[in-house]
């Protein structure tokens, strides 16, 4: 018998929100089991076969990562985060795909060291997928796409792109330009007051000796 899963505990397994799951229950993609309590339960051999995870196969085929990113907080909040990855997961059960990790991130395409990317990395490094789904080749990154897809490839990796967004691809670039600037500018500001701490304590120094001196 399969293992039931409450709701919190289903969320947690399909690396989404309660309210997602909900969503899902209202729409028809993902009925849960209703006890007579009135209380959800999911079955987790549904949740595999939605995912795309299929046990009796998994140790022998292609063990895919999807990874989805939203540039701000704010886009999260508003679900964009949460229905890029259930896009993803739709994508890997119709197409029969073993889904082992499931990823999301918050942060710029420009940065690389968001904690998702360094996850996914890792999995590529240590050889534990051999398919990395996105919607979008910016998902991924905004620069330097084909040297990551050589390097990912170079691990037997491939990175495969769906090409479906419901992200304002303008809104999604502005944030990420302005993340830029903002890590620009603490830079600079942190150069100039470390330059600015330098120079008072060399002034300090230097009053310090004369005042020796005269003594």
């Amino acid at each position: 018998m399969s293992k039931l899963l409450t709701l919190k505990q289903a969320s947690e397994y399909l690396n989404v929100a309660k309210e997602t799951l909900r969503r899902w229950g209202k729409s028809g993609v993902l009925i849960p089991i209703t006890t007579t309590g009135g209380h959800r339960r999911y079955q987790q051999e549904q949740l595999d076969e939605y995912i795309g995870i299929n046990k009796s196969v998994v140790e022998t085929s292609d063990l895919v990562a999807t990874y989805s990113r939203v540039s701000s907080h704010e886009q999260k909040q508003k679900g964009d985060l949460d229905r890029q990855s259930q896009r993803l997961s739709e994508y890997c059960a119709k197409k029969k795909l073993n889904v082992g990790f499931i990823i999301k991130d918050v942060g710029s395409g420009l940065s690389d060291t968001r904690n998702g990317f360094i996850k996914l990395t890792n999995l590529v490094i240590d050889k534990k997928v051999n398919k990395v789904i996105i919607e979008h080749k910016d998902r991924l990154t905004r620069f330097q796409y084909n040297f990551i897809e050589r390097m990912f490839s170079s691990y037997g990796v491939e990175i495969i792109h769906i090409e479906k967004n419901d992200v304002s691809e303008q809104e999604d670039l502005v944030t990420d330009l302005v993340s830029l600037m903002a890590s620009f500018s603490g830079k600079m500001y942190g150069r100039r007051s470390a330059e600015r701490r330098k120079k008072n304590k060399e002034v300090k120094n230097s009053e310090n000796n004369d005042t020796n001196v005269v003594l």
